[in-house]
């Protein structure tokens, strides 16, 4: 083993340790005193302004058009913040009770989707990075529609396992985005076996994702979850998350009407990206984004941006 690949695995070792030990002792600390940690540890975060801290205020420049400079950085610093409670309710999820769980989400719009679920096709949900995806799977396996979902694999692979195993414990399938060959197979027998598929689509791991107006301007977004409802014919809506106080709040659009011919996917992408507009400029603080998403930060070389962990 070379020097440089002892360093690449004792540094993953150590990721992998300190989610471990991150993961014990949120859910051993009394939730008010964790909470206060997390804070703490989202301030500490944002006032080193890395890489992931600049990206993200870049990404929400494009949401709160005509701010200043001073009003940017307390809305980072607010993300940051709401980045972290995401960690936080993650960490301890497992923990909560069935009931608390039903009882922390509110939907607005939800009958489209139930009803186009409850035919029996199985349905599919766009999703951006907003508040907690991972609530909002742990809900849905709750109140009658079961998860499947995609994962990014991340290094080290035994940080990945931790997140496939925590997400199969809230009753979601998982599979992975990539080593494992093209996961729309997968996601397809899915949604044909009933299941709700849930799909991140507000940034493009593929490169080879649709082309879309999002907050005013060019950006890349992942186009499976058209994909998947062109090959499956099942019911497709998007939705955004935001927190009210200690509840989480998912509202969804109606069905999206599959749209034949070559140009359906990028048309029914882009409806996604609408709603994802409307949903991201009401509760900007609540967009976890801190990977470049417009292809001017792209084109501007801005993907080398150190991957920010969004499992």
């Amino acid at each position: 083993m070379t020097t440089r690949s002892r360093g690449a695995a004792a540094r993953e070792r150590l990721v992998d340790q300190t989610f471990a030990s991150g993961w014990a002792l949120t859910r051993h600390t009394p939730e008010p005193v964790a909470e206060r940690l997390m804070e703490s540890a989202a301030d500490r975060v944002w006032a080193r302004r890395g890489l992931g801290v600049q990206q993200l205020e870049s990404n929400l420049r494009r949401a709160v058009q005509g701010s200043d400079g001073t009003q940017l950085r307390d809305l980072s610093q607010h993300a940051m913040r709401s980045y972290f409670r995401y960690w936080h309710e993650a960490l301890r999820l497992p923990a909560w009770s069935e009931r608390r769980i039903v009882d922390t989400v509110v939907t607005t719009n939800e009958a489209p989707l139930r009803d186009g679920f409850d035919q029996g096709r199985g349905a599919i949900i766009a999703l951006p990075h907003m508040a907690n995806w991972d609530l909002a799977g742990a809900w849905a396996c709750l109140t009658g529609m079961p998860v499947a979902t995609v994962a990014e694999r991340l290094q080290p692979a035994a940080l990945y396992e931790r997140f496939v195993r925590y997400r199969e414990a809230l009753g979601m399938e998982v599979f992975a985005l990539t080593g494992e060959g093209n996961p729309l197979a997968k996601l397809r027998d899915a949604v044909r076996a009933g299941r709700l598929v849930c799909l991140l689509s507000d940034r493009d791991l593929t490169r080879s994702g649709v082309e879309v107006d999002l907050l005013g301007e060019t950006a890349r977004m992942a186009g499976g979850a058209a994909v998947l409802a062109r090959l499956t014919g099942a019911p497709l809506v998007a939705a955004t998350l935001s927190y009210r106080g200690p509840l989480l709040r998912i509202h969804f659009s109606d069905v999206i009407t599959p749209i034949p011919g070559r140009e359906g996917v990028a048309l029914m992408t882009q409806q996604i990206a609408d709603w994802f507009s409307a949903g991201i400029r009401q509760a900007p603080v609540d967009w976890h984004m801190m990977q470049p998403v417009f292809t001017a930060d792209l084109i501007a070389g801005a993907d080398r941006t150190p991957p920010t962990l969004t499992p």
